[in-house]
């Protein structure tokens, strides 16, 4: 049986007013068509519903009994249609995953907790590192937020650009570049690349093809900490991002230097699905993230 459930909004109304007329104020419609969805409840139901005794109407004792159950159907249904855009961080009880590479998980994720916690202490936060090949994370939910330089084509992806961070190239305090590098002593000397997905190139090789040098990369590595540590223990050259990679630079004693050559500032994007485009609770997140990385950028 398929039932028309705004006859639960009229049920409502006639129960808790007790007559036509009343119903039909409250629900800014024409008497008469309030009396027409009363003669439908009443054949519906097999329920008079209200019934006259003297100048007002009484309700049935089944009506009586449903009134409740009425009243409350009908405020949940405008909850579910009409949900709330007011957040309550004091009792939200959520867990968020993100995804990022590690140098950017060691400037932004000890800052955001801090953040996170200050305003909504119920809330948890998992990171996960770069993987080597593209997953579903955010299609399917795994993953809340993405943050990496790429950008989904596809138009059920958000993305938004937090920020730009300049190349440096990272080396031992007493490399013998510590002092000078030019472009020519930058591929002169080894290096130590990173990528997730093992590739020994990179956009700079084309760079420096154009100068007609070449560059000898001697290892290809999946995280930044493993190539600083290398260039803690060797002559190696490992370029990097200026501020998110500071961090870990620090930790492992090392000193950077500008990229001697014109070049593209790495872009950090922040990507989601559009299944979470209004939810509040997502959207606060993201401002978090948001408002992290631009103190970062402030240095």
């Amino acid at each position: 049986m398929q039932v028309d459930l705004n006859l639960l909004t009229v049920l409502d109304a006639l129960l808790e007013e007790g007559s036509v007329m009343g119903a039909a104020e409250r629900l800014h419609v024409s008497s008469p068509a309030v009396s027409r969805t009363l003669g439908r409840l009443r054949r519906l139901t097999g329920d008079d519903i209200l019934v006259r005794t003297g100048h007002t109407m009484t309700p049935t004792p089944y009506a009586a009994a449903i009134r409740d159950d009425v009243h409350r159907l009908v405020r949940q249904g405008n909850e579910v249609l009409s949900p709330s855009r007011e957040l309550d961080l004091d009792g939200l009880d959520r867990t968020f995953t993100l995804q990022c590479h590690d140098a950017l998980a060691a400037s932004l994720v000890p800052a955001l907790i801090d953040r996170i916690q200050e305003q909504a202490p119920g809330v948890q936060l998992r990171v996960l590192a770069e993987t080597s090949t593209d997953t579903d994370g955010l299609r399917h939910g795994q993953v809340d937020l993405e943050l990496s330089g790429d950008r989904p084509s596809l138009p059920e992806f958000r993305s938004e650009t937090l920020g730009h961070d300049s190349l440096v190239v990272a080396m031992r305090p007493g490399h013998p570049c510590a002092d000078s590098l030019d472009l020519r002593s930058y591929a002169s000397w080894p290096h130590v690349l990173v990528s997730r997905r093992g590739r020994l190139s990179a956009p700079i090789d084309d760079v420096l093809a154009a100068e007609g040098l070449r560059r000898r990369v001697v290892a290809a590595v999946a995280t930044v900490p493993m190539a600083l540590q290398v260039a803690s223990r060797r002559d190696v050259l490992v370029t990097t991002t200026a501020l998110l990679s500071r961090p870990l630079v620090e930790a492992f004693g090392l000193v950077t230097r500008p990229l001697p050559v014109d070049f593209p500032a790495a872009v950090i994007n922040c990507n989601w699905h559009q299944r979470y485009d209004s939810d509040v609770a997502h959207a606060w997140l993201r401002t978090q993230v948001q408002a992290v990385f631009a103190e970062i950028l402030a240095g």
